[in-house]
C-alpha cells in the first residue's frame, strides 16, 4: 500500500512569505501616507491663508477710514485737523493703555460717519455726569433735538486746543442726552460750542495670551476677530515736518502758546515723502489733550501703517521648530510642516492729512 503526505508549507518557506507580504505592505503605506498626511494638510493650509486675509482686511480696512471728518462748514475736512485719528495703544472703557504708552501690537482708530449728526454742543458738557444738549439748524435734521442722533450711538467731542472724547448715548430725554465715556480716567469740560458728531471707535490689538486679534469699540463690545494669530506689528510713517494742525482760535496747546507762536518741534531726516516714526517717538512729549485721552504730539505725523499679521496652524501636528513657527509644534516630517503665515499691507489713508477731504476709503 503507498501512502500519500498531506502538501504544506516548511517554517521556514512560512517565515519567507510572511517577510514578503510586510515589505510589500511596508512599501504600499510607504506611498499612500505622504498623501495622506498631505490630504490633510492641505485645508489647514488653506485655512491659516483665508485667516490672515480676514485679519489684514478688517485692520487695512479700517485703517483707510480713520480721520474722516465733518462734512460742511467751517470745520469740513479731516478729523487730523483738530485729533489724532489713529493712536498706537488701547483706548476705552476696559483695558486701556495709560496715555504714556506706544504699542506696536494695539491700535485705536476714530471717524465720523459721514451723512450723520455733525454740529456743536449748546451747553457744558462735562466728563464727570456728561450730558449733551446740541444747537439745532442746519445741517441737523428739521426738527429733531439731537440732530438725528439716537440711543445707542456713538458721539465724538472735541475742540481746537487737542481735546477729544468719545461717548456713548445712553438715553435721550427732553432733547438731552445722557452720555457714557468711552474712558474710565481724566476727562476735560467742553464750553457750550464744542463740536459734536456721530463717530466710530475701533481698537484693533493682539491678545496675546489666548491668540486673537481682538477688535473692541471702546465701550462694552470686545470681539474675536480671527484665531490662532501670534504676531500683530504696526510700523508708523509720518510727514517729516512738525505738524501745524490743530491750531487753536484762541489759547494755548501743544503746538502753539498763548500767543500763537509754534512750540518748537524738529523736522525729521527722510530719504522720501514720509518718515519712520519709532515708537520711542510716539510717547516721549510734547503732550497734547487731556489725562485720558492725552497723545504725544508726533502721533499728529502719522500718514502710513505697514499692518504685519502672523498666523500659525491650530494644530500643533502641522508646526515644528525654529524661526518659522512663533509657537514650535510636534509635526517632523516635511510634509507635515505648515510654516506661520505673515501678511504685511501698506494702508495710507488720504484722510490723515489736516484739511483733506472729509470723507474716503
Amino acid at each position: 500500500m503507498t501512502r500519500h503526505r498531506d502538501a504544506g508549507f516548511t517554517l521556514a518557506e512560512t517565515l519567507v512569505a510572511t517577510v514578503l507580504t510586510m515589505l510589500v505592505t511596508g512599501a504600499v503605506f510607504t506611498m499612500i501616507n505622504p498623501r495622506t498626511a498631505i490630504a490633510h494638510a492641505q485645508p489647514e493650509a488653506s485655512d491659516m491663508q483665508q485667516r490672515a486675509r480676514v485679519g489684514a482686511d478688517a485692520v487695512v480696512r479700517d485703517l483707510l477710514a480713520a480721520g474722516a471728518g465733518v462734512d460742511t462748514g467751517p470745520d469740513a475736512g479731516s478729523l487730523a485737523s483738530f485729533l489724532p485719528p489713529i493712536i498706537p495703544r488701547r483706548m476705552g472703557l476696559s483695558g486701556a493703555d495709560a496715555d504714556t504708552v506706544a504699542r506696536a501690537d494695539a491700535v485705536t482708530l476714530v471717524w465720523a460717519l459721514a451723512g450723520f449728526a455733525q454740529t456743536t454742543s449748546s451747553a457744558i458738557l462735562s466728563t464727570a455726569a456728561p450730558t449733551l444738549a446740541l444747537v439745532g439748524g442746519p445741517p441737523c435734521p428739521g426738527g429733531s433735538s439731537l440732530c438725528g442722533m439716537n440711543e445707542g450711538s456713538d458721539v465724538l467731542a472735541f475742540d481746537d486746543l487737542g481735546h477729544f472724547d468719545l461717548f456713548r448715548i445712553a438715553g435721550i430725554a427732553g432733547g438731552v442726552a445722557d452720555l457714557r465715556r468711552h474712558a474710565a480716567t481724566g476727562g476735560y469740560t467742553y464750553p457750550a460750542g464744542a463740536r459734536i458728531v456721530s463717530a466710530i471707535a475701533r481698537t484693533y490689538y493682539l491678545d496675546a495670551v489666548n491668540r486673537q486679534l481682538r477688535v473692541s469699540d471702546g465701550y462694552l463690545s470686545d470681539a474675536p476677530v480671527i484665531d490662532n494669530v501670534v504676531g500683530l506689528t504696526l510700523t508708523y510713517f509720518g510727514d517729516p515736518a512738525p505738524p501745524v494742525h490743530p491750531r487753536p482760535e484762541s489759547g494755548a496747546n501743544c503746538l502753539y502758546d498763548a500767543a500763537g507762536n509754534p512750540v518748537v518741534l524738529a523736522r525729521l531726516a527722510s530719504a522720501g515723502s514720509l518718515a519712520p516714526l519709532p515708537l520711542t517717538m510716539l510717547n516721549d512729549g510734547p503732550w497734547c489733550g487731556e489725562a485720558g485721552n492725552r497723545f504725544d504730539a508726533d502721533v499728529l505725523r502719522i500718514r502710513q501703517v505697514r499692518v504685519s499679521l502672523r498666523v500659525q496652524s491650530g494644530d500643533a501636528m502641522f508646526r515644528g521648530s525654529g524661526a518659522f513657527f512663533a509657537v514650535p509644534g510636534t509635526a517632523t516630517r516635511a510634509d507635515q510642516l505648515l510654516p506661520d503665515v505673515v501678511i504685511t499691507v501698506d494702508a495710507a489713508p488720504r484722510n490723515l492729512s489736516p484739511r483733506s477731504a472729509p470723507w474716503s476709503l
